[in-house]
């Protein structure tokens, strides 16, 4: 019989398959963990974005949370796009009975477009509620700025921004730097990990807009390898390295912002 770490997302599902769970359950397939779903929501939504969405009812998401509980041995989890106050309460309050391993919170908080994704009242709940259970929270850095209620344009704000969400009581801190490019178009994402040590993680930036799912392939990959009983030190540049190498080797999907190719070889083994 073969032992296998065994992984769960919280999370909504995109029909044309490039972002939320699908994202999740496509990059825990590569990283060889076995995946879980809690469904919190679905969308009709494409390349060219969100059309409608429908939210799961609170009791079944707690039906699915105790399913979960009462079989597997879940190692790590992510949550993705939540919806509203009333969901991120729910999976707060079935997290904090469950505690179903380390908790990797990917925020989905603001849209590629700028357009605010939780209301005021559904970011303080997670503020409140959820961050402080997480083990890694994994905001862009428009989802900092929300969190930390202010701008971050030097590296100096990106510090003091990572330091102000840890302090709301996650463990570790990624800003994820997408939205900000060094002179030689280069992007970095800051890493503040528990113990108060910190690092840069750097990658060239690629001009495309293939780039639907980024954020959730990036925590689903720490989540997995996390489940797997590597370091978070240790995770990290393969996680970014893993993200670069799905959005260069680009697949032909969609009109629009499209998906990030799920079959790249980058894992902690083989790298």
């Amino acid at each position: 019989m073969i032992e296998v770490p065994q992984v769960i997302t919280i999370a909504s599902i995109d029909s044309s398959g490039g972002a939320g769970i699908n994202a999740d359950l496509k990059t825990f397939h590569n990283q060889k963990v076995y995946a879980a779903t809690i469904v919190v929501g679905l969308t009709a939504q494409n390349t060219y974005g969100v059309q409608d969405q429908y939210a799961i009812p609170t009791t079944f998401i707690s039906e699915q949370f105790k399913s979960i509980a009462d079989d597997l041995d879940i190692k790590a989890a992510k949550t993705g796009a939540l919806l509203d106050a009333q969901r991120v309460h729910t999976v707060a309050k079935e997290w904090q009975i469950y505690q179903l391993g380390k908790l990797i919170i990917d925020p989905v908080m603001v849209a590629k477009g700028g357009a605010h994704l939780l209301s005021d009242d559904a970011i303080t709940t997670m503020i409140n509620e959820l961050i402080p259970q997480a083990f890694l929270i994994t905001p862009n850095l428009p989802e900092a700025e929300v969190l930390v209620n202010h701008q971050i344009v030097t590296d100096d704000d990106v510090k003091k921004a990572a330091t102000k969400i840890q302090s709301m009581g996650v463990k570790n801190v990624l800003i994820k730097g997408g939205h900000r490019a060094d002179s030689e178009n280069n992007y970095a994402d800051y890493m503040l990990y528990e113990d108060g040590s910190f690092e840069w993680l750097v990658m060239p930036g690629i001009e495309t807009n293939r780039t639907h799912g980024t954020g959730d392939t990036l925590s689903a990959f720490i989540t997995a390898n996390l489940a797997k009983g590597y370091a978070l030190k240790a995770i990290m540049p393969h996680a970014k390295k893993f993200t670069y190498e799905a959005i260069r080797q680009t697949i032909n999907v969609g009109h629009g912002h499209g998906p990030l190719n799920h079959w790249v070889e980058t894992t902690m083994e083989n790298d």
